[in-house]
């Protein structure tokens, strides 16, 4: 069951994110929309209804709560560049995802929202200084996450959620 959870495996919260990573994570970031866009073309109604793994999200909801979280984190760099080592308000993700939204509106929504707010995600995150990239913000349970640290969160985000959507994809012989 951890490999239709973590596909790519946990995010590990003691790796450091160096100066020569940030590049390459961001380009991850900036890639996610394409590649979830190809990743979902041609899915019937019923595949979009249909859970990545027992007991998980279907894939509808997979991709609105990508929009959520990422929404939520383009928020929280803002906060971070703007105040000083703000406390963030964590989500009820498992509860947003069961929102009328979440489960009835096309994902084509949310893909295209995450393709605009990626665009602007991007430009902010490739203009961050190195004193920039070590601002942090506070989370209640985590603590001190720094964007330099949440550029990585996020770049393993996406790859993880496109994980479940391929991994669900090859195992019901629908290619990659």
């Amino acid at each position: 069951m951890d490999e239709l959870k973590y596909p790519i495996g946990r995010f590990d919260f003691s790796q450091e994110i160096s100066d020569e990573q940030i590049p390459g994570l961001i380009a991850q970031i900036e890639a996610l929309p394409g590649l979830l866009s190809t990743s979902v073309e041609g899915l019937s109604e019923e595949q979009w209804g249909a859970a990545y793994r027992p007991g998980g999200w279907t894939l509808r909801q997979v991709i609105h709560h990508i929009a959520d979280s990422h929404i939520n984190s383009f928020v929280r760099f803002k906060l971070a560049l703007t105040e000083d080592s703000p406390m963030i308000k964590p989500y009820e993700e498992a509860k947003w995802a069961e929102l009328d939204d979440a489960v009835h509106v096309p994902a084509d929504v949310s893909l295209q929202l995450i393709d605009s707010l990626h665009t602007r995600w991007v430009r902010l995150l490739r203009a961050l200084t190195p004193a920039q990239l070590n601002a942090v913000f506070r989370h209640p349970e985590i603590g001190d996450v720094s964007l330099r640290k949440a550029i990585g969160l996020y770049a393993w985000h996406g790859n993880h959620h496109l994980g479940h959507i391929q991994a669900y994809k090859k195992r019901n012989g629908l290619g990659q």
